[in-house]
């Protein structure tokens, strides 16, 4: 028996030692790793070039427009007519249009009023929207909606990279928690080995029966089965964190069996600010991009308010055989052309049923932001407060695995002097593994919460 006890001894005097050297990726480094390089991040800077791209678009729909027209007809000895006609139209950013253009037209059966100089004929005025469209029209409305969609891009990439930085941070501390049960196990595995050896030596010098080898094999395969199963678990988990990390090249990267996790157990982090958190969801990126989506609609619903007013449209254009003339010529004097033209629509129902339809899509988008602001203030509150139960769990647990690790050294002691058995040695034992296993959970659901909390105000990297 005195054999039995001193083999003990050394056992709980190799609890914690290292089995080898490792490389510690520190969750900092891991986290800026994914920041930088991986593809979501890329990702999230392509939306900001589609909503650069979506206005230069939108900016296409004002620019010069130069256009040419040849239109001849010969028959017989005749020509009917030569027609040649080149320009340019500007469209401007207030409703107006300015025009150039440049007309020379000869042949026999020309229509009069085609009839220009046999040089040719110079133009230049403008045309504008005395009615629907002097506010806004449809070209600008599509600018102002690229722009819009523009800053929503930037909103839309902020979202996209708190989604990485909360399932990044979930995934390294379950990867470090598969990791310290990993080395809890492995203990056990170490315990129960020597436990084994030691019974059986006892056992061929008569100190113990047949029946408590047996006992010890057991307790020994059990922990073995168990220590397998965490293998496998730490083997997923490293290989699911695999896929959060990338070279600035852009290729995967595969972490070398001797990288392992930081401490769960290291810097805790520190109570949230519960104020600045609840003062971050009002900039919520899901309520920013409402907010966006209502701006959207509030310039289609402006859009559709001016197809109610009347279509007045005025042109004006100086005449002139060459550029010089220009400079003399009379507004409305002499050498000029000009139109308006008026249409409205008697009743307007399709006008009114536009605008009104326009109206009700921003009141429901409004009641969804007002429901989803509620909502993300509620998951605030659901995340802070589960961050609050898990803290006292860890601190409670805490004290609970400190008294099953007392409780266990006492049985030792006992076993030492003959008042307990292996049997009671070894549930102590189990009792205390099995505690550290789920202090360990704990430890990671308390850094995953922390994570939540600031997920759910809308805040990330």
């Amino acid at each position: 028996m005195r054999k039995l006890s001193l083999l003990f001894l050394l056992i709980f005097s190799v609890m914690g030692a290292k089995a080898q050297d490792s490389t510690r990726l520190g969750f900092a480094e891991y986290m800026e790793w994914v920041r930088l390089y991986h593809p979501v991040s890329a990702q999230a800077e392509l939306n900001l070039r589609m909503g650069q791209m979506e206005v230069r678009q939108a900016r296409g729909g004002f620019d010069p427009l130069l256009y040419g027209n040849l239109d001849k007809k010969d028959y017989g000895d005749r020509t009917y007519y030569d027609k040649r006609e080149a320009g340019v139209s500007i469209p401007t950013w207030m409703g107006v249009e300015l025009n150039g253009n440049f007309e020379q037209n000869t042949g026999y059966y020309l229509n009069p009023e085609s009839t220009v100089p046999s040089g040719g004929l110079l133009s230049a005025g403008a045309s504008v929207n005395l009615g629907q469209g002097l506010i806004l029209d449809e070209r600008r409305a599509t600018l102002r909606k690229a722009q819009i969609y523009q800053q929503s891009t930037e909103v839309e990439r902020t979202k996209l990279l708190n989604e990485l930085n909360l399932s990044a941070t979930e995934m390294y501390w379950k990867w470090a928690m598969a990791y310290e049960n990993l080395q809890v196990l492995r203990e056990g595995v170490d315990l129960a080995g020597f436990r084994f050896n030691a019974v059986k030596k006892s056992y061929e010098q008569g100190d113990v029966a047949a029946i408590d080898t047996v006992e010890a094999y057991t307790q020994l395969l059990n922990r073995q089965y168990r220590l397998q199963t965490a293998e496998n678990t730490f083997f997923a988990t490293t290989q699911e964190l695999n896929t959060y990390l990338w070279d600035e090249n852009g290729e995967p990267m595969l972490l070398g069996g001797q990288v392992i996790p930081e401490s769960l157990y290291g810097e805790i982090p520190s109570n949230p600010d519960t104020q600045e958190l609840r003062a971050a969801v009002a900039s919520h990126p899901d309520l920013r991009l409402t907010d966006y989506e209502l701006a959207s609609l509030d310039v289609e619903k402006r859009l559709k308010a001016q197809q109610i007013i009347p279509t007045v449209k005025l042109k004006y254009n100086f005449l002139a055989e060459s550029f010089s003339e220009f400079e003399e010529s009379q507004f409305y004097e002499n050498n000029y052309k000009w139109g308006l033209s008026v249409y409205t629509p008697l009743l307007w129902r399709k006008s009114r049923g536009a605008v009104g339809l326009a109206k009700a899509k921003i009141d429901f988008k409004q009641n969804s932001r007002d429901l989803k602001e509620i909502q993300l203030r509620n998951k605030l509150e659901t995340e802070l407060n589960n961050w609050q139960v898990i803290n006292q769990q860890l601190i409670t647990y805490s004290a609970n695995v400190e008294s099953l690790e007392t409780l266990l050294a006492g049985e030792v002691r006992r076993f030492q002097i003959g008042e307990s058995s292996l049997f009671l040695v070894n549930a102590r034992e189990v009792s205390v593994f099995d505690s550290r296993l789920t202090l360990n959970e704990l430890a990671s659901k308390l850094r995953i919460s922390y994570a939540k909390t600031r997920y759910a105000a809308g805040l990330g990297f």
